[in-house]
């Protein structure tokens, strides 16, 4: 064992016992969690617009403070883009995350240094959590590479600003720095497939032991790296040990992965996203991401069929419920107050508090009140691909409303297949079936013949990376939205029909 290895061992045992005491106390560590914030923030302009000094309670932040999203909460924000002080925190923030906008363009989300320490300590403590439950250690002397944005930042009225991976770039402890890569030079291309190949050359005689990524762009990666070499991840990479990963769910991947690694390796799933780091996953024999209660952030939930609402209800952890479906309001020590994240989550332990990711609150399918969320959908895939030969690079989902006169509508899901399966009617079956017993809606719906059975459109290879290129979005945080209801993706997919 090397020192590095035995020095992370008992740094991840007292980071063990430093969690420990908030999960014991997860009540608690919320509601101090909720007063600090509030009185961090009683001297901004929205804390005394919302009155927080004589706010005392969850009942009065609720009456104060309505839930807002990003459109919402501009006005705002605009202020502190202009370079003025104590607006939504004290001071400035040290960066804005930029990301696209769907109805403003750019949208500049506000990042302090306290929230960015507690971004890099999550993803840390991800890592260490790993290390205190399975003993294994002997990667940290291994190369680790993160597929990441350009950390090339600019600056708007003196604050920095780029994307949230490439801000994160900059928090690499020193003593990582010798193992990761790509290099500075290659990680500034911002030319996606350009810097894939690049990657590639700087780690092929690399021996990477953590590769961290969204699936969908570690699976290009591994691609070019095959397709060079004519080996399985796993030879090439011989102490590959661990995949981290966050943005959307790795199960509809895992085959795929497993098939390109030509062995299982163990994964670490994240959640963070550029308001904040909520999650990860702190077990390799159960499912679900603990919920990180301790950093900077106070959670509120909104049950997702109640949310369209005119005043919903809005619930602590202390009252959420297993297995429904909440929208995650937040409010952070960024500065974002009843923050509508507009992921959504269900709750499948509260002893301690784990999530799963579910959807997005935009994102679902009910063109005819089926109300199909993510979750239910890769659900159906991970099941077709379990019981079928079938291999997938990646799908999407849209209803088809408008069809022929004799011809009922139906839900198209568009898969580009790595391998077909050999008996096509019977991974079609399974999907309608899973998604049938998931959602009674659904069901009801091709029960009473108002939808008939779903129908899948194969994608020709590498038709989703085309489609995402012909979006600007290939690569870095950017994934395909899993479904839609309406035909916007799937319009676009049309002219790459296999």
């Amino acid at each position: 064992m090397s020192l590095k290895s035995f020095a992370a061992k008992i740094f991840a045992s007292y980071m063990a016992r430093k969690t420990a005491k908030w999960v014991d106390t997860p009540i608690e560590t919320q509601e101090r969690v909720f007063k600090e914030l509030l009185q961090k923030a009683a001297n901004t302009r929205f804390g005394k617009d919302h009155g927080f000094s004589e706010i005392k309670s969850h009942e009065g932040f609720m009456a104060s403070v309505p839930i807002r999203d990003y459109e919402e909460l501009k006005p705002y924000v605009e202020q502190v883009v202009a370079g003025q002080p104590d607006i939504l925190w004290p001071g400035k923030p040290v960066y804005f995350a930029k990301t696209s906008g769907t109805t403003s363009g750019a949208k500049y989300i506000p990042i302090t240094d306290t929230s960015i320490k507690h971004q890099v300590n999550a993803s840390r403590n991800a890592i260490l959590n790993y290390i205190h439950e399975t003993g294994n250690a002997d990667f940290v002397d291994g190369k680790m590479i993160f597929l990441q944005g350009s950390p090339i930042l600019q600056e708007k009225n003196g604050i920095k600003l780029g994307r949230l991976s490439g801000i994160s770039a900059h928090y690499v402890p020193n003593y990582l720095q010798k193992n990761r890569l790509p290099s500075w030079k290659t990680n500034c291309i911002e030319d996606w497939e350009t810097k894939v190949n690049a990657i590639v050359e700087e780690t092929v005689n690399e021996d990477m032991a953590i590769i961290a990524g969204i699936p969908s762009w570690v699976q290009m990666y591994f691609e070019r790296l095959q397709a060079k070499t004519d080996k399985k991840i796993g030879e090439l990479f011989k102490n590959f040990k661990l995949f981290i990963y966050g943005g959307v769910n790795y199960e509809p991947y895992r085959a795929k992965f497993e098939n390109l690694i030509g062995r299982k390796v163990d994964s670490i799933e994240l959640f963070p996203a550029s308001e904040g780091f909520f999650a990860y996953q702190d077990s390799q024999t159960e499912k679900g991401m603990l919920l990180l209660l301790d950093a900077g952030i106070f959670y509120e939930f909104v049950k997702a069929e109640d949310f369209f609402d005119g005043n919903p209800s809005r619930v602590t952890i202390k009252d959420v419920q297993l297995d429904i479906n909440y929208v995650m309001i937040i409010s952070t020590d960024a500065g974002l107050w009843a923050y509508n994240l507009g992921d959504t989550v269900q709750f499948i332990s509260i002893k301690p508090y784990k999530i799963i990711v579910s959807g997005r609150i935009k994102h679902f399918i009910s063109g005819f009140g089926e109300h199909v969320i993510a979750k239910e959908v890769e659900e159906a895939m991970q099941q077709a691909l379990a019981g079928t030969d079938a291999r997938i690079n990646e799908f999407t989902v849209a209803p088809k409303i408008n069809t022929d006169a004799d011809e009922l509508p139906y839900h198209e899901w568009f898969v580009e297949f790595e391998k077909e399966p050999s008996d096509r009617e019977k991974f079609i079956e399974i999907l309608d079936t899973v998604l049938q017993k998931q959602n009674s809606y659904y069901f009801d719906l091709i029960d009473g013949k108002i939808l008939q059975r779903l129908k899948v459109t194969s994608i020709k290879p590498g038709g989703f990376n085309a489609y995402m290129k012909s979006k600007g979005k290939l690569g870095g945080q950017n994934k395909v939205q899993r479904l839609a209801n309406d035909r916007s993706v799937a319009d676009g997919l049309s002219k790459f029909k296999d």
